[in-house]
């Protein structure tokens, strides 16, 4: 069900949590085209779209310090309580979240400027395969976030399950790889850490999911099992 935020916020100052909500949908739209565009310069090794993911990680980062000085602001100048305040917690923490997932997009780039032999595009469309289901992720989380959706951001954390055993099931796939031709170990290696890189991304949606169902039901579910997420939902 969708949660009406409405209930949860004072009126006093209502337009500047929901300033601050939309400077957070704003963040987790740039960090999403950052991600999709990293993708996309590995997909078609295009170098140029692959530096420009890396030159506008600097707004990703300046967007987090601007809205953490906005929420230190509020806390300062208007105490909130309970879930004004819970609000508040949930977007210092997602914006975190949302920066990492940036610094993650701009590693993942970084492949689109090595060159691959032939035999190697295989596992760059595997790395792909994986980047789509961790960028549907992410575009979940921030519609969870938008509309502060329990029921559908606990859907994206049960998500995050799928996205472990292709990262596992990959890695698997690169170190043979590597095994059966050592040379090709330097190139390789950047591709491990760029299929780690999506596999952390995942971890970050995850997170973000725990902190809409916070602020919604008010419940702490960090390192609880899903059978005991899905009776707090």
């Amino acid at each position: 069900m969708e949660h009406n935020i409405n209930k949860h916020i004072s009126g006093k100052f209502n337009e500047e949590l929901e300033n601050v909500r939309n400077h957070v949908l704003s963040m987790g739209g740039l960090v999403e085209q950052q991600l999709n565009s990293a993708l996309d310069a590995v997909a078609k090794g295009d170098t140029e779209l692959a530096k420009k993911v890396k030159e506008n990680d600097y707004r990703v980062n300046a967007m987090e310090v601007n809205i953490d000085e906005e929420c230190t602001r509020i806390i300062a100048k208007r105490q909130p309580a309970a879930s004004d305040l819970r609000l508040v917690v949930a977007i210092a923490k997602t914006i975190a979240d949302l920066e990492r997932i940036g610094d993650e997009a701009e590693r993942i780039a970084k492949v689109a400027l090595d060159s691959f032999t032939k035999d190697q595009q295989g596992l760059l469309v595997n790395m792909e395969n994986m980047g789509r289901l961790v960028s549907k992720m992410l575009h979940d989380v921030l519609d969870a976030f938008a509309r502060m959706d329990a029921q559908k951001a606990f859907e994206v954390h049960k998500a995050d399950e799928k996205v472990d055993r292709e990262y596992e099931a990959l890695t698997r796939q690169i170190m043979t790889y590597m095994m059966e031709d050592p040379r090709s170990i330097p190139r390789v290696m950047e591709l491990i850490w760029s299929v780690r890189s999506l596999e952390r991304i995942g971890d970050r949606c995850q997170n973000i999911s725990e902190y809409v169902i916070y602020f919604v039901k008010g419940k702490d579910i960090r390192h609880v099992s899903q059978d005991t997420i899905a009776k707090t939902i």
